[in-house]
């Protein structure tokens, strides 16, 4: 370790004395306490018993002072260096959700003092609803060595989890990650993964709302990738939803843009018909088709996210993304300073948005009652 600076305390000597006229004290952080007061003791009761020259006590504490900060200053530049934040997202880069996110998130980190370019570097990948891609742009990031790994929906922390266990990770929308195995509990994650998880329950009040603005739907198809733990989860609280609703249910797995065209159109022959959508990178990736395909076949739709009702969707439910994204930062930003992940406990959400959109309610010849109108946080005219 690199020495203290020494500290130099001059003392008047009477005449005719050796010419020395000062005494070198070393001065050490760990010895701070028996420095100063050997040094105090120094300018109170100079060599020699003469007056002290040029500093008083109040000063030269001053000075001793500012050099024991010298080293830890020394240090503090020693260590300071650029910061790498890696970032995966299940949506297209040309996704003006994905830009809208990482705009939060980046705005997020500059307040909390990040600077990108200055110090901290943010890699970004896209991977959409590729499931290898995500697999390969996970390996790649986790290649770079970043500080910490910010992610979004099940798909991708599978992916990551792959790939290391070392690296924090600040996940996004995983449902129930403690009955999925990803981390030990809500108030210790324990390991490399801490984040923001989605009520399971969330699934039940989707349902809800389909029969809220759309009273004659008897038969439900829930729209969702079986490989995605987050969606499996959700699936089971419909389905104890449709019981006491008396709703029959049934489930779509889709995987790609084929598998959502053929069912689709294929469940348009059963009347009274409804669908629900579940979030996943293959949902996301096809909201403009999945949106078109319903309001062509007529059939009443719910949906995840608001911005699936902004692209045309009938009613969406869901939590704010544009809040967890800036909360998500904050866990970056503690994180970057030290803190342990597997320390920082799992937190839920606590902004949900309600939107419809009457220009699809009226395309759907569906006249949406007016207690729902204002329990909407957004009504899209």
């Amino acid at each position: 370790m690199q020495q203290s600076p020494a500290v130099v305390l001059y003392s008047w000597r009477r005449p005719g004395r050796r010419p020395n006229r000062f005494r070198t004290i070393q001065v050490c952080p760990k010895d701070w306490p028996a420095s100063l007061l050997q040094a105090e003791g120094a300018v109170v009761r100079p060599l020699g018993g003469g007056r002290m020259f040029g500093l008083r006590r109040r000063e030269f504490v001053t000075l001793l002072g500012g050099a024991a900060a010298w080293p830890l200053a020394a240090r503090a530049q020693q260590t300071d260096r650029m910061r790498r934040v890696a970032v995966l997202l299940g949506l297209a880069e040309t996704d003006p959700e994905a830009q809208e996110r990482i705009s939060i998130f980046r705005e997020q980190l500059r307040d909390l003092g990040w600077m990108e370019g200055r110090n901290v570097r943010l890699d970004y990948r896209f991977a959409a609803d590729d499931l290898p891609r995500i697999r390969t742009y996970a390996a790649e990031l986790v290649s770079l060595k970043p500080d910490v790994i910010f992610i979004n929906s099940q798909p991708v922390l599978d992916a990551i989890r792959e790939a290391t266990r070392t690296i924090p990770v600040v996940f996004l929308q995983v449902t129930d990650p403690v009955g999925n195995g990803v981390v030990a509990s809500v108030a210790h994650p324990g390991g490399n993964l801490t984040g923001f998880a989605n009520y399971e329950t969330i699934g039940g009040k989707l349902l809800e709302l389909l029969r809220e603005i759309a009273s004659n739907v008897s038969n439900v198809a829930v729209i969702m990738n079986p490989k995605n733990g987050s969606n499996v989860v959700q699936f089971h609280a419909i389905q104890a939803a449709a019981q006491s609703l008396n709703v029959k249910l049934s489930k779509a797995d889709v995987q790609n843009t084929t598998d959502i065209v053929h069912f689709i159109n294929a469940f348009t022959s059963q009347p009274n018909s409804g669908l629900i959508i579940l979030a996943s990178p293959t949902t996301n990736a096809n909201r403009e088709l999945i949106i078109s395909l319903a309001l062509r076949q007529r059939l009443p739709a719910v949906y995840p996210y608001r911005y699936f009702a902004a692209d045309g969707g009938l009613i969406s439910y869901g939590v704010d993304n544009r809040d967890l994204s800036r909360r998500a930062a904050s866990y970056v930003d503690r994180i970057l300073k030290g803190a342990n992940p597997g320390e920082l406990p799992i937190e839920m959400p606590t902004k949900f948005e309600l939107v419809i959109n009457l220009r699809t309610a009226k395309a759907l010849g569906l006249d949406v009652p007016w207690f729902l109108q204002q329990r909407a946080d957004e009504v899209i005219e």
